[in-house]
């Protein structure tokens, strides 16, 4: 099923733009006292003359265990907020204080946007179009026909559906632990029947590597604390696009290799301006302009 049926059966729609609104929005997660979140959504919402807060409710900074997300969720409700973003780790524990669920958001298992409107909590997952939206902007001409997916988290479940919503037709998922690659082909299978999804560990991608249009990196290796390149830097060749969802830092080790061998790359950073794009306008029923939003982040990260 596309991304456009999907979107289609759901009855739930962003709020209508209301110029006069005073927004109140937050993010919802665990050691978030640093994200970039905040300052991306305010400044989008002055260059367009909104009255609009970004409030953070940092769970270990409120004493607060992850087990009452469900209950923040209804809290932020009662207090007036128009919506939430989630992190780690309360994307799937906020389910519990929701009234509906998008279908992409049911599909994944996880949330990572929340609107308050007409008196219902609903849940949405931003980050699948985020990606797609990244990849489009970043690599207009790249082609997703065969790609490789290191990862089978929950960034990797996003990234995966994106595609696959997107028209790939042939994708393998590879991760450390194949049983958790197995769940998530298992998961997305059904709703993508004309895609031929396969899964392998990520020591054992070299022959798929070869073969593949683009390779997107969605596990944690790379970032700052987990140093180091997912796949061996010998099996990226010139013929492929090389993605990583990794934006701490921007420029990982894998985006270095590959850069180096000639490959179109592109890095987390778009993924984390179109997830934010899109809950943006969720929250406001304004579209967000995706490279002002771009530029802001570049500058901070710099």
């Amino acid at each position: 099923m596309s991304q456009q049926t999907l979107a289609g059966t759901w009855a739930g729609r962003p709020r209508e733009a209301d110029m006069c609104h005073r927004f109140v929005v937050g993010l919802l997660g665990s050691g978030i006292g640093g994200s970039l979140t905040p300052g991306l959504h305010e400044a989008e919402a002055d260059r367009l003359g909104l009255a609009y807060t970004y409030r953070v409710i940092d769970l270990d900074s409120i004493g607060q265990p992850a087990e009452r997300s469900a209950a923040l969720v209804r809290h932020a409700a009662d207090l007036g907020f128009d919506g939430l973003n989630v992190t780690h780790p309360s994307k799937q524990l906020v389910q519990d204080g929701l009234d509906e669920l998008s279908p992409d958001a049911r599909i994944l298992g996880a949330v990572n946007t929340i609107t308050f409107h007409d008196g219902k909590a609903v849940g949405h997952n931003t980050d699948h179009t985020g990606f797609i939206g990244g990849l489009r902007a970043g690599l207009p001409s790249a082609v997703t026909d065969s790609v490789v997916q290191l990862g089978a988290g929950g960034a990797g479940a996003a990234v995966a559906f994106g595609l696959l919503s997107a028209g790939t037709r042939r994708m393998v998922i590879a991760d450390i632990e194949p049983v958790r690659a197995e769940a998530l082909a298992a998961r997305l299978a059904p709703h993508f029947p004309k895609s031929h999804l396969s899964v392998t560990r990520t020591d054992a991608v070299a022959g798929s590597i070869r073969e593949a249009d683009g390779l997107v990196n969605s596990t944690p290796i790379g970032m700052t604390g987990h140093p180091g390149v997912p796949v061996d830097p010998d099996l990226i060749h010139s013929g492929l696009w090389v993605a990583d969802v990794i934006y701490r830092p921007l420029e990982t080790e894998l985006i270095k290799a590959a850069r180096g061998k000639g490959c179109a790359v592109l890095d987390g950073g778009r993924m984390v301006v179109g997830q934010a794009a899109a809950a943006f306008e969720l929250f406001t029923g304004i579209s967000a302009d995706a490279d002002s939003m771009l530029a802001t982040f570049r500058q901070a990260v710099s």
